[in-house]
């Protein structure tokens, strides 16, 4: 069962209940967006009371909207501008085209939350505020609207301790979402890109685990009856399977770097995997993401 922390609490006043990690002073500068409104409001943190923002927008993402999306609850990986406003996990609820997220965060530091910047936040009525919930196991969740995946939304945190607005971008990212979330003709396919049966070849991208571990790219692809099976040569020969959803596959050769056949059900995307190395003093799987650039498909020679 949940229960707020709001009756009787003033917002500038503080609420009950202790802290469970104490908040470290921010100290560097802060988002450009509204920080010259920022400026003289102490009600706002200033440039100089936060550490330094991280982009979480990256180059080439494009909004996806609650219509691209099947109704449903998922498992959603949201990122954060600040390292001091963590989301541990979070849930995405798609109904009717429109999305909500509750946040499970990793500190218990704020609040309230107001979807926009600090500015727009003091000056906003307290009805728009968005108070935490506190679970049965002491963790604040917060409930916020979703206008898009894949773009840096603004949210402003009003902390306990310094009784002010910070500001901070939010990014639900869409390739947490399983595949199947989508709505038809959302993501790359190779219907969409209209491929026949045939050989080819894609760029591929790897991420994960220590950073070591490299794939040849580009990757070679097999087309047949509309499926995509991708040759991923690995470079150590110390991979005896991978995973890809609850699939394993096995390797298809027996000399040299490990190497396997595995489905590609989407481009343009990070496929997450799993690869059980032997190189350890005991086997241990190791996750990865796969990426396959669909501008980079061409027919093999």
């Amino acid at each position: 069962m949940l229960a707020a922390c709001i009756g009787g609490t003033m917002l500038f006043g503080g609420c009950a209940g202790e802290e469970k990690k104490d908040a470290k002073t921010e100290t560097a500068v802060s988002e450009e967006d509204g920080k010259e409104a920022s400026e003289g409001n102490d009600k706002v943190a200033s440039s100089d009371e936060m550490i330094e923002a991280v982009d979480v927008v990256e180059e080439g993402m494009e909004p996806i909207s609650g219509s691209d999306i099947k109704d449903g609850t998922y498992a959603v990986t949201v990122e954060s501008s600040s390292a001091m406003f963590p989301v541990e996990s979070c849930e995405l609820t798609v109904a009717d085209g429109k999305m909500t997220a509750v946040m499970h965060m990793g500190g218990t530091g704020y609040l309230y939350l107001y979807m926009g910047t600090g500015a727009e936040a003091a000056e906003a009525s307290e009805d728009d505020y968005i108070p935490y919930v506190e679970t049965e196991d002491g963790i604040h969740t917060f409930e916020v609207p979703v206008e898009a995946l894949d773009q840096g939304i603004d949210c402003a945190a009003f902390s306990k301790r310094k009784e002010k607005w910070y500001d901070r971008k939010l990014l639900f990212r869409a390739d947490s979402l399983p595949v199947d979330a989508f709505s038809d003709q959302v993501l790359t396919t190779a219907d969409s890109l209209g491929l026949s049966d045939g050989t080819y070849t894609a760029e591929v991208t790897l991420a994960g685990g220590s950073g070591r571990a490299t794939v040849e790219s580009p990757a070679t692809l097999t087309v047949k009856g509309g499926q995509v099976t991708a040759e991923i040569v690995w470079s150590s020969s110390n991979y005896d399977y991978m995973l890809v959803g609850e699939e394993k596959y096995l390797p298809v050769n027996t000399e040299g770097n490990s190497a396997f056949d595995i489905p590609v059900a989407v481009f343009d995307w990070k496929i997450p995997v799993k690869a059980d190395t032997t190189a350890m003093s005991e086997a241990h799987e190791i996750e990865y993401t796969l990426k396959f650039d669909s501008s980079s498909v061409k027919a093999a020679e």
